[in-house]
């Protein structure tokens, strides 16, 4: 076909609405003409409306076909079914063995040792009492337990949320002034927490917590986990006086000034002796992994020992500071203290989001760890909808937010648990030592606390992945930067709000900076791939094959690649007349969008453009491989129709049915 011949076809296509298509040539094989109707008779995609309606009416029959089912001779079964997928532990505890048991309880107790004095350690970083840290390793084991997919996951408080809640909750009453307002603030953040975990859940919604990227998560642990370190200087060194802010400058301002004031040396000697206890007893357990259970157990020889020294010597009357007063007794009732009247209630909501975050995202990827290890799916929806009624429930009964610990989960798995019975075992003997051990951790020192705590802080600093996030992605590296200097110089939720940031605009980036790439084929293939990548792909003479690499094409990149394309072609012109060559070397543009999922109207009006472009420079536009969205968008602004309805099934189509010029 000659070159008049084929504008003439163009334009008498120009006057087709968008649904008709051109009528193709003689020299076009009925197999080309039928795969182009294929792409562009495509029946409509489903609206969001629709999508949402679908969606709807499936959870609508779900339950009709239940209830249905209840009245029939399968409705016990069914119930079970149903009941099951809020309970797991209707699955696994029928098949329960003596076996498992026996596992379960070793698992148990071994975590038990080490969950107790990381509690009591963990709920003085939270500025709460020390039975708080018991609390929370009571009922929230046992709510997971019963919700929770995961079998080696252990509950209970950890480092990172307990200083979030503490620097964040701090601000809106002082600890020391009113305990009893910030305890009740406390609470309320909790039950925010649980309320926005199990909303991710119910809603399908976790993919927001996947906007707290891997690489934010290891900046902001290691920040935390250094934040964690200068805050226990404090008990190690027996300071009196101590800033609440959390950032590094005010921590070691307050330890400097404490050098001038006085301080017992008795308080930094025997926590030392008590750390270096630990990190000998867990150098021992990676040495020999028949010891796994020392390094485990070590904590809380440490806190017998140091109490029965600290009891035996009086050294509390030489100045060694003590933990004293312990409450015993089982949880007691906190509804009354969940205050949703209080004028600081937005602040609590965004304490509770930020700590549903932080936690969700630790105790997730812990447990699909864990599971993939194990050879079993573990799915996040479930998880948060477990983790937020377990919080939900907590908040009701004196704890504070719980999550799965990776230190304990570790041990956990070590030591060799079967299912979640072991958290049943360890909150079990934590209730035991809340009703019988109380009294005798009066003597304990507060330096052994803060020593357990810096134990279990090197887990938390990964050097090694950050070197590999530098070597991978450097605006990943950024973000890890960002959350890591953000919590030390400012504050926690700051770091975390850096880190999220530098992740949105990294995504932006990349929606603008949405490069092209010219495409060749590679020979002996039909395969058409980047030509910068496989500098073997052979260009096609007189055709330009540009795919766009974003998934979508909108306001935000739609300009850029436009002007990408135009001055691609303009630089192949002019090489082509650089070589001799009369007229414009490039006659057709092939447009591959196999990439893209969608476009808006700013999308659409770019190509507008372009294709204006290259018709005022006796070039042509075709389209390969549209996607369903995008092919439907194009025939609505009869776009396909302007382009002569050279809308193409695959690129070899494109070419086989355009270079009859």
């Amino acid at each position: 076909m000659q070159r008049t011949e084929f504008s003439q076809t163009l334009q008498s296509n120009m006057a087709l609405s968008p649904v008709e298509t051109p009528k193709v040539e003689e020299k076009v094989s009925s197999e080309h003409y039928e795969w182009s109707q294929w792409v562009l008779n495509a029946p409509d995609p489903p609206t969001t409306w629709h999508k949402l309606k679908g969606s709807v009416s499936n959870t609508i029959s779900q339950y009709r076909e239940m209830c249905s089912s209840l009245r029939t001779r399968n409705g016990p079964k069914i119930l079970l079914s149903f009941l099951g997928g809020i309970f797991p532990i209707l699955h696994w505890a029928p098949n329960y063995s003596p076996t498992k048991f026996r596992n379960d309880l070793l698992a148990g107790l071994t975590i038990a040792s080490l969950c107790i004095p990381q509690s009591i350690g963990y709920a003085t970083l939270a500025k709460l009492d020390p039975e708080y840290g018991l609390y929370t390793s009571v009922v929230p084991p046992l709510m997971y337990a019963l919700m929770g997919s995961s079998r080696e996951i252990a509950i209970g408080p950890v480092a990172v949320v307990s200083l979030l809640l503490s620097s964040m909750i701090e601000k809106l009453t002082d600890p020391a002034i009113d305990p009893n307002g910030y305890r009740k603030l406390v609470f309320t953040a909790t039950f925010f927490a649980g309320i926005f975990q199990a909303a991710f859940g119910v809603f399908r919604l976790g993919f927001l917590v996947d906007f707290v990227s891997h690489a934010a998560i290891v900046g902001f642990m290691g920040g935390a986990a250094i934040i964690i370190g200068l805050q226990q200087l404090k008990g190690l060194f027996g300071i009196n006086h101590f800033t609440n802010k959390t950032d590094i400058i005010s921590v070691m301002k307050s330890v400097w000034e404490s050098v001038h004031h006085p301080w017992n040396p008795r308080n930094f000697v025997l926590g030392c002796s008590f750390f270096i206890f630990i990190l000998v007893t867990r150098f021992l357990g990676k040495r020999n992994k028949k010891l796994f259970w020392l390094p485990a157990i070590s904590p809380l020889l440490s806190v017998l020992l140091s109490t029965l020294i600290v009891f035996l010597t009086r050294a509390d009357k030489s100045g060694v500071n003590i933990v004293r007063h312990i409450k015993g007794g089982l949880n007691p009732s906190s509804i009354n203290q969940i205050e949703l009247n209080t004028p600081h209630i937005g602040a609590l909501a965004k304490t509770g989001l930020f700590v549903a975050a932080v936690a969700l995202t630790e105790s997730v990827a812990v447990g699909r760890s864990f599971a993939s290890m194990k050879g079993y799916h573990l799915d996040g929806n479930k998880e948060m909808v477990s983790l937020g009624f377990m919080n939900i429930i907590g908040c009701m009964s004196s704890c504070y937010v719980a999550t799965g610990s990776f230190s304990r989960t570790v041990v956990n798995f070590t030591a060799g648990c079967e299912t979640l019975a072991s958290n049943i075992v360890m909150a079990t003997v934590v209730i035991i030592s809340l009703q019988c051990l109380t009294k005798l951790l009066y003597f304990t020192p507060t330096a052994i606390l803060a020593s357990i705590i810096l134990s279990a802080l090197p887990g938390l600093i990964d050097i090694n992945e950050a070197y590999k996030i530098w070597k991978v992605d450097k605006l990943d590296f950024l973000a890890c930067v960002g959350a890591f200097f953000g919590v030390i110089f400012a504050s926690v939720e700051l770091g975390l709000l850096v880190a999220v940031a530098i992740s949105f605009t990294k995504i932006i980036w990349i929606s603008i900076g949405a490069g092209t790439e010219t495409l060749g084929r590679l020979p002996g293939t039909d395969l058409f791939c980047d030509v910068q990548q496989y500098p073997m792909a052979v260009k096609t003479p007189g055709v330009v094959i540009i795919r766009v690499k974003s998934a979508l094409l909108c306001f935000s990149n739609a300009n850029s690649v436009r002007e990408r394309i135009l001055k691609w072609i303009t630089r192949e012109d002019a090489k082509g007349k650089i070589e001799g060559t009369t007229g414009s070397i490039v006659q057709l543009v092939i447009l591959d969008t196999s990439n893209l999922v969608s476009i808006d109207t700013s999308g659409i009006a770019s190509l507008e453009e372009l294709r204006k472009s290259l018709v005022s420079s006796g070039k042509q536009l075709a389209i390969a491989n549209p996607r369903w969205q995008v092919i439907y968008k194009l025939k609505a602004t009869n776009f396909v129709a302007r382009i002569g309805g050279r809308v193409f099934l695959t690129i070899g189509e494109a070419i086989d049915c355009n270079l009859d010029f």
